[in-house]
């Protein structure tokens, strides 16, 4: 049976889309046949993550009637299968969010894990994104806003029988002024899945429109997500260990933009 799970945040900003097309390819290495959603009608950017922008056929064109979802579906990184949501002020004036169940029946049959990136906040289409779901996984900083904000969602979410599998952390920073784990799962009421550290590598793959865990795979980030994602399907993973250099050799690869 097809897992839908959706990846949400109550807060914009959290870094929740670049989880999500991340997450989705790392599931893809294992085996598992998997696409990613990018539901944010309004504010696309999941397909600017994975450098697939500019596609002829997308969300926008199924919502509004005009396109079959076998049409907007693009193989991307790692063999991971893709429905951009596009960001054609036109398609979106015309979309009906009552149609994308009728996609998402369709995406299924050919699926193992169906993830969702549902939009920021709580307006109608992210409601119709995270109640398409059965699973859900909270994308949070460990910000007190940023925290109250995710609640907000974890509790709409019960309210409509959708499972949460837990919460990832992103941009850890071990500061003392932000919540700690133990705060986190306490507020929240549901485990902490992962911790995903502050890293730089993260906006230099988005720059050059890759995934993280494809541009450089031995990154802090990269060996979190994929970790994540063997957690999620009872596979087993062992972190690829960065390579070791000098500390002059590091400096200037800083200073050249390099990885």
């Amino acid at each position: 049976m097809t897992r839908v799970i959706c990846v949400a945040s109550g807060k914009g900003g959290v870094g929740k889309t670049t989880m999500t097309a991340n997450l989705g390819v790392a599931l893809s290495t294992y085996g598992e046949r998997t696409i990613v959603l990018d539901a944010d009608v309004a504010m696309a950017n999941l397909e600017l993550i994975l450098g697939m922008e500019g596609k002829s056929v997308t969300l926008h064109d199924v919502l509004s009637g005009e396109a079959p979802i076998e049409d907007a579906i693009y193989e991307g990184p790692g063999g991971v299968k893709v429905v951009p949501a596009g960001i054609s002020l036109e398609g979106l004036r015309k979309i009906r969010l009552d149609r994308l169940e009728e996609a998402l029946e369709v995406l299924i049959e050919d699926a193992d894990i169906l993830l969702i990136d549902a939009p920021a906040g709580l307006e109608k289409d992210a409601l119709a994104a995270i109640a398409a779901a059965q699973e859900m996984i909270l994308v949070t900083t460990p910000e007190v806003p940023s925290i109250s904000d995710a609640l907000k969602t974890k509790i709409i979410a019960s309210k409509l029988g959708v499972d949460i599998i837990g919460v990832v952390i992103n941009r850890e920073q071990h500061d003392r002024t932000f919540l700690t784990l133990n705060e986190i799962e306490t507020i929240l009421e549901v485990p902490v899945i992962a911790v995903i550290p502050d890293d730089p590598e993260v906006s230099r793959a988005a720059a050059y429109g890759e995934p993280i865990i494809v541009k450089n795979p031995k990154s802090p980030t990269s060996n979190a997500i994929m970790q994540l994602a063997a957690d999620m399907i009872g596979e087993e993973y062992q972190p690829i260990e960065p390579d070791k250099k000098s500390v002059i050799a590091k400096l200037v690869e800083g200073l050249l933009g390099k990885r």
